[in-house]
Order: C-alpha cells, then structure tokens, then sequence
C-alpha cells in the first residue's frame, strides 16, 4: 500500500461520498460506503446509528489515544447551485460537489491517515477515528454520542477546513431566548408599557454590551441579536416581543459563566438558554501536535467557527484541507492538490509525535 494508491483511493471515496446525499440525520448510505473502505483494507470496525469508528490493530490501553474525526453529513444545497451537487466532477483541478469541501475532503484526509498508520506497531499513542453524522446540525446522533462509547480520548484532530493551518482554539455558542414583556392593549389607546417600545432599551445594551475577558486567540466574546418576533396584528399591542441572541463563547468563559453574566445583567424579563453543550475548545501551543505543525511551517489562528470540537472535554486542534469560506456555498469544491497534500502533511506531522 504505497502513499500514492492510498491517496488516489481516498479522492475516490470522496466522489462517492458526493454523489450521496447525507443529509444530517440521513447518513446511512454513506456510512455504508464509510464501512466499504475499511473493509478494503482490512480494518475492523463498530457503527452507532450513522456513526463508523475504528482503533488501530496495535491498541494499548496503557498509551495516550488520539482521535482523529471529521463529519459525513452535509448541508442541505442551497439555490444558487449552477452545477448537480451530487455529481463529482473534476474542472481546472477543482473536486465540486456538495460536502466536497465541508468535510468530505478532510474526512477521506484523515480515514487514509489513519490506515496508513493502522498496522504500525510501537507507537507512542493509540488511535481512535470517527466518522461521525449529525455535525452540521449539532445533533444529538453525532461525535457527543461516541464520547461514552469509544476509549478514553487525550487529545484529538478533528478535520475541517483550515488549508491546513493550526486552529488552536474554537469559539463556542449559547443561543438565548430573551423575552421583554410590556402591558397588551388596543392601538387605539394611550400605552406607556408598550412591549415593542420596552425592547429598543434592550436592544441597545445588547448593542452595547461587552465581557471583559478578551482571548488572545479569539478575540472578545461576540453577542449579537439575530431574530425578533412581536405582534399578531396591525391594532393590537403585543403582550412581549421575543429576542433570540446568539453569543459566540472566547476560551476565557465557560458556558455556564456566560448564562450567569447575562441572567445577572441584561434588562430583560427572562432570558434563558437552549443549550451549553458547545463549548470553547482549545489546545497549547506547547502541545507537541502544535509544536509538530509549526516545525513544518504551519500558523496558529483562532477560529469563530463552530464544529465538534465544541463537545469535547481534552486538547483538541482543527486541521484539515480545504478553506472553510467555501463551506455552504454554492458549487461547493476542494482542490484534488488539497486533499492530497493534507494527507501528507497530517501524515508528516503525526510522524513526529507518534
């Protein structure tokens, strides 16, 4: 199994892949063809529900794991496609195809990595990988549902597009529902406690407000109000107006911090959060899977973008081929050249620490 045969397989399982639909919650086919691979090569496998994860043959309890995880769930396509999302085609170099990008590039990456390094024996950690569903729509069928179901993990690679730069850290998310109330009434009538009046004072200190602790790789926590819903009709003032904030977490707060702050300051009624599952996620510069990608000439940056990194607990880094401001855009595509050097340099890099 030379480098070159595994990486000219590893595009063509990505050409599959395309031509797939896997939609979150719908993955079972592909999660088939994710099977296919392994099976190819030799690889025992376990599947829960969309989710196919493998160790390598050499597996010491005593050793560090690794894990190494990207997604096979896509988006769904969006109206400006000029081309078939589901149809591969190679044009000038470029792979399109819905998922082609985000993150079937990084997916087949790390599944050649990983089999690459499978039957090697005396290594310093053992491997996990995941080829996980339900990322796009942080569901509940995804990488949160392997954590109690594969070995212990220490630390972990999780492959989006980063053109193969270090992401170090991760924002995470809580999504509020905030509720600003007022007294109901006829139009026709003097009010003084309109809701819809009451909520431009809130709005405003949500405009205003800042968290003190700013990250030095992620800048200052980002709140920002994203929906606004008041009023059933065009003679009667509404009862509340409901706000939806969206407040994306530096790694200086905790999620649970971040409620306490807000439940504790903002002028609303009530203000109450869907979810602290997706948490900010870091790992130090000093770790040695950081140290190893910058001997190879890689930066560190920050990312505002979520992915599974947001639910795990150990020191995780975001690395993958492709760039991630081609995600979820129309005539979504990766460069083949990407793809075939982000299975070197994670294979490189992997090389020095393992």
């Amino acid at each position: 199994m030379t480098l070159k045969n595994l990486t000219s397989s590893a595009v063509q399982l990505l050409k599959d892949l395309i031509e797939i639909p896997s939609f979150s919650s719908e993955e079972h086919l592909t999660a088939a063809r994710i099977e296919a691979w392994f099976t190819s090569y030799n690889i025992p496998f376990q599947r829960s529900q969309n989710n196919i994860w493998a160790t390598n043959a050499d597996f010491d309890a005593s050793k560090p794991t690794l894990l190494l995880n990207s997604h096979h769930d896509t988006v769904k396509p969006n109206n400006g496609y000029t081309k078939d999302p589901f149809k591969a085609q190679v044009i000038d170099g470029k792979l399109f195809g819905l998922g082609s990008n985000d993150a079937g590039g990084c997916l087949v990456a790390l599944m050649a990595t990983f089999t690459h390094f499978y039957a090697q024996k005396n290594l310093n950690y053992n491997f996990v990988i995941v080829a996980s569903a339900e990322e796009e729509s942080s569901g509940d069928a995804g990488l949160n549902s392997m954590l109690s179901i594969i070995p212990h993990i220490d630390v972990a690679i999780v492959g989006e597009p980063t053109l193969m730069q270090l992401a170090v850290s991760e924002k995470g998310l809580v999504v509020f529902d905030a509720l600003v109330k007022g007294t109901p009434g006829h139009a026709a009538h003097p009010n003084a406690d309109n809701a819809i009046y009451n909520a431009i004072e809130v709005l405003q200190w949500f405009k205003d407000f800042r968290f003190k602790k700013d990250s030095d790789s992620l800048g200052p926590v980002k709140i920002t109000v994203t929906q606004i819903k008041a009023g059933k009709q065009h003679n009667a003032i509404p009862a509340a107006v409901e706000l939806v904030v969206d407040v994306r977490v530096n790694d200086q707060y905790s999620n649970k911090e971040i409620v306490e702050i807000l439940q504790e300051n903002a002028p609303c009624d009530s203000i109450v959060p869907r979810s602290l599952r997706l948490n900010s996620s870091s790992i130090p510069v000093a770790h040695p899977l950081v140290q190893a990608g910058i001997a190879l000439g890689r930066e560190t940056y920050g990312s505002p973008t979520l992915s599974d990194q947001s639910v795990l607990s150990c020191p995780s880094l975001k690395l993958g081929p492709g760039d991630s401001t081609r995600s979820h855009t129309a005539d979504e595509f990766i460069y083949v050249k990407e793809i075939e050097e982000g299975i070197a340099l994670y294979i490189q890099l992997l090389t020095k620490i393992v």
